[in-house]
């Protein structure tokens, strides 16, 4: 078995940054992306952006990019997502996911979850 932990959740205003961490054990450690996916109340989730294991590629969705980063962490056994601008509608709940495969979509190839954290920015 494998476990995705998230942390680093909380309340931000407009314009502040926020890192989240997502550690990894057991079988998710040997797999080949891993991502963040959020999702707001009343909307589907959506891919915020992934890293596979092997190169360090990153991808993310048109909404953060150039405002977030993903960097893995292999000592920690971990990735973070780093928040920079943040928005009103980044609000969301934010999860972690890994998966053999390095496509980042759909959600459903993801093996494994995260119980998710929440990231709640006022205007």
């Amino acid at each position: 078995q494998g476990e995705l932990v998230e942390s680093g959740g909380g309340l931000v205003r407009a314009g502040d940054s926020l890192t989240l961490s997502c550690a990894a054990s057991g079988g998710a450690l040997s797999t080949s992306a891993m991502a963040w996916f959020r999702q707001a109340p009343g909307k589907e989730r959506g891919l915020v952006g992934g890293i596979t294991r092997i190169g360090s590629f990153t991808f993310y969705a048109d909404s953060v990019k150039g405002r977030f980063t993903i960097q893995r962490d292999d000592e920690q056994k971990a990735i973070h997502l780093l928040m920079n601008s943040l928005k009103p509608e980044d609000k969301a709940l934010y999860s972690c996911a890994a998966r053999t495969g390095v496509q980042m979509t759909p959600p459903k190839s993801f093996s494994y979850w995260g119980q998710g954290t929440q990231v709640t920015v006022s205007s």
